[in-house]
């Protein structure tokens, strides 16, 4: 990400020349265009969760516990933290279209792979593909909306965010319902089988519809000097601060407290080697002056801490603790999708975006305390009133935060920052994951989910705190209605 303000040497972005074809249309945000942004985009996040209701499933298949399988969930955030900005760095340097394409490949490589993996090494080795592939879409997206706007002079209209806000949303809370689905009937294999042809059909449509970018002698400087600006360095060294906290995360059971020295020589050789960059690979001192948008961060990425804690940590006692089948356990979750996509479209129509938020918070504590209650004996409207009391903030919370980004980030580097956005959330995710190991173990119980209903219930109060004491929000807020 580049500073407000910073121009780079090579010229303008190449996704500012938008072809004439393109911007003729009498809706330049129309059906065409968004078509292959939401297919592309629902990919992340109907991976991460789909996998939720066939983990039981794959560790009996190849005799690990629930510690093992949590890699799977792991592996793709771990993959897609690292990928986001550094997709959303090449859609901004190199055109978001062929960003776009090359990740739509990627997919189906990686769900051939799910699909005919012999062993769970090769799983994880697909999950971590997948991370990367998907990573494309979001912030590609992103770059396109902010790059069609400067095309037509017409201003991105906050539905069409919703639209994509609501795709992201409700496939990532459909995937539990289709992954019990899917076990259920095909086997859990369907669950990697399936981005083959999502990935097909998510090509086609980009190469007939997405705007190409009109080269010039600019864009092939620009692309010539690609790889100083995308700094090798600064991403080598944040892949390997996240995996070290990842291992020390994923082991929480029995910590290897020798990492910690590990994790923060790791951090501190990233941030001077960022500080030292003209052009980083994570520009600290813009986060530092745009603290907007850093807490925009902090705020996402605490809240999906504990959307997905409980989304996976609900999904797996369902199953194990309640005695629930993959299909009903998917079932009662299904909830949670309805009342999501029902806040995104709500949320996308308001102006304002601090009381939504503040709103999203108190939601996800009173659904804490909620699966504090809940054991063996819960009857099956205690288990649906949970699903909907974590599905209405995660609506709240994409698309506020989602709104957020987009207007604090700098200009000319929407895709970067589009893309942290994401590593926020699945940085959260990771976390989610390792708690989820250190409760439950090798098995979900009512005392596990207890467990993570009392971080959940502390962590919903700190997000509360956080959003209702942003002044940002409460003057964004203001100045729209």
């Amino acid at each position: 990400m580049t500073e407000t303000g910073r121009t780079e040497a090579a010229g303008p972005p190449p996704t500012e020349a938008i072809t004439a074809t393109a911007t003729a249309d009498v809706d330049a945000f129309g059906p065409r265009l968004m078509a292959p942004l939401l297919i592309g985009s629902v990919l992340n996040p109907v991976n991460s969760t789909m996998i939720a209701t066939g983990l039981v499933a794959i560790g009996h298949d190849f005799g690990v516990g629930a510690a093992q399988t949590a890699w799977l969930v792991a592996s793709l955030y771990l993959a897609s933290a690292v990928g986001q900005p550094a997709m959303g760095r090449l859609a901004d340097l190199l055109g978001p279209r062929r960003i776009f394409l090359c990740g739509l490949l990627l997919v189906g490589a990686a769900g051939l792979v799910g699909a005919l993996a012999p062993g769970f090494g090769w799983l994880i080795g697909s999950r971590v593909l997948l991370g990367v592939g998907t990573s494309a879409a979001y912030p590609a997206a992103m770059a396109l909306l902010r790059a069609q706007s400067a095309a037509t002079g017409q201003e991105t209209p906050r539905t069409v965010l919703g639209r994509l806000s609501l795709a992201s949303l409700g496939s990532a809370a459909v995937g539990p319902v289709l992954g019990g689905l899917l076990t259920a009937t095909v086997g859990w294999r369907a669950i990697f089988a399936v981005n083959v042809p999502l990935a097909l059909i998510g090509t086609v449509l980009a190469l007939l519809w997405l705007p190409k970018t009109r080269l010039t002698p600019a864009d092939g400087a620009r692309e010539r000097t690609a790889r100083g600006m995308l700094d090798p360095l600064g991403v080598l060294l944040f892949s390997a601060t996240l995996t070290t906290a990842m291992i020390f995360l994923m082991n929480l059971e029995r910590p290897n407290w020798a990492l910690l020295p590990a994790v923060l020589v790791l951090a501190a050789a990233l941030t001077w080697w960022q500080l030292r960059r003209a052009r980083p690979f994570i520009d600290l001192r813009m986060l530092a002056r745009n603290r907007a948008l850093t807490v925009t961060y902090l705020r996402h990425g605490a809240a999906y801490l504990i959307i997905y804690m409980v989304m996976y940590g609900y999904a797996q006692w369902l199953e194990e603790g309640h005695g629930y089948s993959p299909s009903h356990a998917g079932l009662i979750m299904l909830p949670m999708s309805a009342a999501a996509a029902v806040c995104s479209l709500l949320a996308a129509r308001t102006k304002g975006i601090y009381a939504p938020l503040v709103l999203a918070a108190v939601l996800l504590a009173a659904g804490s305390a909620l699966l504090l209650l809940a054991d063996d004996a819960t009857p099956l409207a205690g288990l649906l009133l949970a699903a909907v009391l974590f599905g209405l903030p995660q609506g709240l919370f994409s698309t506020g935060n989602q709104a957020a980004v987009y207007t604090q980030a700098p200009r000319e580097s929407v895709g970067a920052a589009a893309g942290l956005q994401r590593t926020s959330q699945y940085l959260g995710a990771i976390t989610a994951a390792g708690l989820i190991g250190l409760f439950y173990g090798q098995r979900a119980t009512a005392a596990g989910l207890h467990g993570i209903a009392l971080v959940a219930g502390a962590l919903s109060l700190a997000v509360l705190v956080l959003t209702a004491t942003d002044r940002a929000l409460r003057t964004r807020s203001a100045a729209l209605t």
